[in-house]
């Protein structure tokens, strides 16, 4: 019988020490992410891949192929599908969300929680677009173009924080 409770007591001692390191494990990775996130942003060298697709009219959808903004210093390289209405554009449809180009005007501020929001405009030779992001301290991101000759698409994704 004393057997089995000290048994009883070693596995359950066990078992807690088990639980504290994954949960000093996790802190330790979101606390690694949080950095790398922030770094990322303070430099202005980020990628997010894009997963999902979220038009003003129709349905949402998620992105099997992948597509990705990446920010580098004064720049965009911007790989984002486009469904939607297009009010004016070149022959053959144009670029939409396709194009690299360097960035006009960049802003960011700190939001609630550690959150940072981004706003951005670049130009091309076919349209201006406006970026607006929300990057959570995770690596979640929440992201909308705005052309200014066709209908506005928002995006969700999360941030690359591997080097």
């Amino acid at each position: 019988m004393k057997k089995s409770i000290y048994t009883l007591l070693l596995a359950c001692t066990l078992a807690a020490t088990g639980t504290a390191q994954a949960q000093t494990d996790r802190q330790a990775e979101k606390a690694r992410t949080e950095q790398a996130v922030r770094k990322a942003l303070d430099e202005r060298r980020y990628c997010i891949d894009v997963n999902y697709m979220n038009p003003m009219r129709g349905r949402s959808r998620a992105l099997t192929t992948p597509y990705t903004l990446t920010v580098r210093n004064d720049s965009v390289l911007s790989y984002l599908p486009y469904v939607g209405e297009a009010y004016s554009v070149p022959y053959g449809g144009g670029k939409a969300l396709n194009f690299n180009a360097p960035i006009s005007t960049y802003e960011m501020k700190e939001g609630k929680r550690g959150r940072r929001d981004i706003k951005f405009t670049t130009t091309n030779d076919e349209d201006t677009y406006t970026y607006t992001l929300t990057v959570y301290p995770n690596g979640s991101t929440s992201l909308r173009g705005q052309p200014t000759r066709r209908q506005s698409r928002s995006f969700s994704g999360e941030m690359v924080t591997e080097e």
